[in-house]
C-alpha cells in the first residue's frame, strides 16, 4: 500500500477516501509489488482515474488475501489486524471477497507486535521456572 500510496503521490491514509471515490475499478492483476506498481503506473499513463486504479488496488489486495486466508480455512468470525486493516476501502474489498463481515481490531497496526511480546514474554517465564527447578 506504501508504494501504491506513492505512485499515486497521496499519503497512504488518503488511500481509502480515494477509493471511495471510485466509479469503476481498475482491476490490477500482478501479486508482486514491483509489478503491479508498474501496473498502476501504466494505468494512469493511460488516463485511468487515480480513484479507479486505487479501488483496484483494494480489489488486489483482498484477492491476495482471501487465497490466502482459503488455504488456512475460515471460521465463522474474521478479525482483520495490522495496518492495512486501517484501510476501509481494503476491508470492504476483502468483505465481498470472501462474503462475511470482517472485525477490524482495536489498534490493529499493533496487535502482530503484542502478540510478539505475549510470545517474547510466555517463553521467558517458561525458561525461568525450568531454570529455577534445575
Amino acid at each position: 500500500m506504501e508504494v501504491m500510496a506513492r505512485v499515486l503521490e497521496v499519503a497512504v491514509g488518503d488511500l481509502e477516501d480515494l477509493g471511495a471515490k471510485a466509479e469503476s475499478v481498475v482491476p490490477i492483476s500482478s501479486t508482486c509489488t514491483v509489478f503491479a506498481e508498474s501496473e498502476v503506473i501504466s494505468q494512469l499513463a493511460a488516463g485511468q482515474k487515480s480513484a479507479d486504479v486505487v479501488a483496484g488496488i483494494h480489489q488486489s489486495v483482498a484477492r491476495r488475501i482471501a487465497g490466502l486466508a482459503g488455504r488456512v480455512g475460515l471460521t465463522p468470525t474474521v478479525v482483520m489486524t495490522g495496518g492495512v486493516a486501517q484501510n476501509g476501502g481494503v476491508v470492504q474489498a476483502l468483505q465481498q471477497e470472501l462474503k462475511v463481515t470482517i472485525t477490524v481490531a482495536p489498534k490493529s497496526q499493533l496487535t502482530g507486535a503484542l502478540g510478539a511480546a505475549l510470545i517474547a514474554f510466555e517463553s521467558l517465564a517458561k525458561a525461568t521456572t525450568i531454570a529455577a527447578v534445575k
